[in-house]
């Protein structure tokens, strides 16, 4: 135990103040625990104010400022309820919750609705766990001025969150994000009124799944293929997550009926007891799905994760082995399909458009240039991709594009990355890719020998707490004020600050504005084609390094150009630390 004299005196007073009313007992009981026995997790718990950043909250669940909880929560949905409140003066408003599988989430969502509630908010609250995705696609069906899920996406089970949508179903942005976090700022849990208004809660379920069903049916471009391939041999793993409520349901829309469940986690629990982590970027989170793949001779694997805004692919190889898809070539491939595809059916006019992340395989753009459709990078996050949906609606249409983190979107109608509609789509291109003799790699190996062999890979340094933060700061630092030269042999030839939202030309000492927001991400682009991006993660206590690489395959196999291509990026990894 150590000596209460040792603790940083705000830190006790925050502290000492969750001791007493109006905390309720089970919460003054656990940090009088802290006081008391544990100072290290008592400064992790008081240490700041978890931050209410511009999606929401993410952090452990815990009593303490640093942690989410019902006072947290409480004091992030009273902001968000003010600012709806002032910015919609004289107005019936209303706010639309949904929930993943975690542990507390069904609690946190209700609590969100009290709030609002009893701010005189109406609330369309989801009677059971819902994709994200299905969220976004509900703010705009009910015609809501807001939206929250409570998830933590793909974190440990430790972890919650909260994230907040605007009207258009986009995840907020400016200035709407600003001016929430502003009153949040200004709230203290004094001022959150928790006491709700039970006549403006409402409960909905079956008939937004259907509007939100139906709408996929527009997206479906080779129903020909489906109907041949209907039998394609299909298996999905939910993650104990939200993917089970809407994935099956979705593919049988659709006109799939071969469908096969991994059942040990087709239950949603907030454990996540078959998994390390319920990451389907991770291969050992869908391990049990292509246990089953192999015994059954499937066609795809899917695996979606909590709340079903990311899937992870997989698919046999030329030797009949089966293979991990990663978020970049996933991603290339549902570009390729879909610009392929309107192309034939005479659906292009020059006024579509792709858009991607600036972390994302540029592979994408060249394949939305070979169809002469316009192609825009965005900063990382989709909700910037939701931003340029609809900055541009009415004059360009959005056909699809995403992120390499896993996550896709086809259509507008959902303003935010998508499981539900990436899953059935994905079979879709299966179906049609078996039609000509085809499985996905084959595919993804089509598109290499046409546009190039491109290969990414991602490096995540883990640094936890108060001096992980500062020592993400001064790694960020030291790139910014002493960049390199030179990357695996090749010049740089280019960097970007997106912070100072600068482009430097090196080559012909010019500088010139990335034409994006603000954003703590520097990025060195090399002769040789080659990409490198740092990036402090916004919801995780990381660092993340991007490396990205190419050469025309030309004579070279794919295996050959697979080693060159490898060597490249374990050269960039040495040359960066990481």
């Amino acid at each position: 135990m150590t000596a209460t004299s040792t603790l940083n005196h705000e830190i006790e007073q925050a502290a000492r103040e969750w001791t007493q009313e109006p905390f309720d007992e089970k919460t003054r009981a656990e940090v009088a625990d802290m006081l008391e026995n544990d100072h290290t997790l008592l400064n992790e718990c008081f240490y700041t104010s978890l931050e209410f950043g511009t999606g929401g909250l993410r952090g452990i669940m815990g009593a303490g400022t640093n942690r989410v909880n019902r006072y947290t929560i409480g004091l992030a949905t009273q902001g968000l309820a003010t600012y709806l409140l002032a910015h919609y003066p004289d107005q019936k408003v209303s706010v639309a919750i949904a929930y993943d599988s975690r542990n507390n989430s069904p609690f946190f969502a209700r609590v969100s609705a009290e709030v609002l509630s009893a701010n005189g908010i109406y609330v369309y609250l989801f009677d059971e766990l819902r994709p994200t995705p299905e969220l976004s696609f509900a703010v705009r069906h009910l015609g809501c001025q807001s939206g929250i899920v409570v998830t933590a996406s793909h974190n440990p089970p430790e972890y919650s969150g909260y994230k907040v949508y605007w009207a258009d179903g986009g995840q907020v942005i400016a200035p709407h994000d600003k001016g929430i976090i502003d009153e949040v700022r200004n709230t203290t849990i004094f001022n959150v009124n928790f006491e709700a208004n039970e006549s403006l809660i409402h409960s909905i379920g079956a008939d937004v799944d259907q509007a939100y069903l139906e709408q996929m049916k527009e997206y479906c471009l080779s129903p020909e293929a489906i109907e041949e391939e209907k039998d394609l041999k299909i298996v999905f793993t939910g993650l104990h997550g939200t993917g089970i409520t809407m994935v099956p349901p979705a593919l049988a829309n659709l006109g799939f009926d071969n469908v096969h469940l991994v059942p040990e986690q087709d239950i949603p629990d907030g454990n996540f007891p078959t998994v390390e982590s319920p990451n389907p970027e991770e291969a050992q989170a869908l391990k049990m799905g292509l246990d089953m793949c192999k015994q059954l001779d499937a066609d795809i694997l899917l695996g979606t994760d909590p709340d079903a805004d990311r899937v992870g692919l997989a698919a046999k190889n030329a030797d009949g082995e089966w293979a991990l898809l990663n978020g970049n070539q996933a991603g290339s491939i549902l570009v390729y399909y879909h610009l392929k595809r309107w192309s034939e059916l005479g659906k292009l006019n020059g006024k579509q458009f792709v858009a991607k992340t600036i972390v994302t395989t540029d592979l994408i753009e060249k394949i939305a240039k070979s169809y002469g459709v316009k192609i825009y990078n965005t900063l990382t996050g989709f909700k910037f991709i939701a931003e340029r949906i609809k900055a541009l609606e009415g004059d360009e249409t959005f056909i699809t594009g995403g992120e390499e983190s896993y996550g896709y979107l086809v259509g507008d109608k959902v303003r935010d990355k998508d499981a539900v509609i990436s899953s059935a789509l994905f079979c879709e291109i299966a179906a049609w890719a078996k039609t000509q003799g085809m499985t996905l790699i084959d595919l993804m190996e089509e598109i290499y020998a046409e546009h190039g062999h491109y290969m990414e890979a991602l490096v995540s340094v883990k640094k936890e707490g108060m001096a992980g933060k500062a020592e993400i700061s001064s790694m960020m630092s030291a790139l910014r004020k002493s960049p390199p030269s030179e990357l695996a042999g090749s010049e740089v030839i280019c960097f970007i600050d997106c912070d100072a939202q600068k482009l430097f030309d090196l080559k012909e000492g010019t500088q010139s504005s990335t034409g994006l927001p603000a954003s703590n991400v520097l990025q060195f682009l090399t002769a040789d084609g080659s990409r490198v991006t740092a990036r402090p993660s916004g919801t995780e206590p990381k660092i993340k390094f991007y490396f990205s690489v190419n050469q025309s395959l030309g004579e070279l196999t794919i295996g050959e150009s697979e080693v060159d291509l490898n060597e490249k990026i374990t050269r960039l990894k040495a040359e960066l630390g990481v």
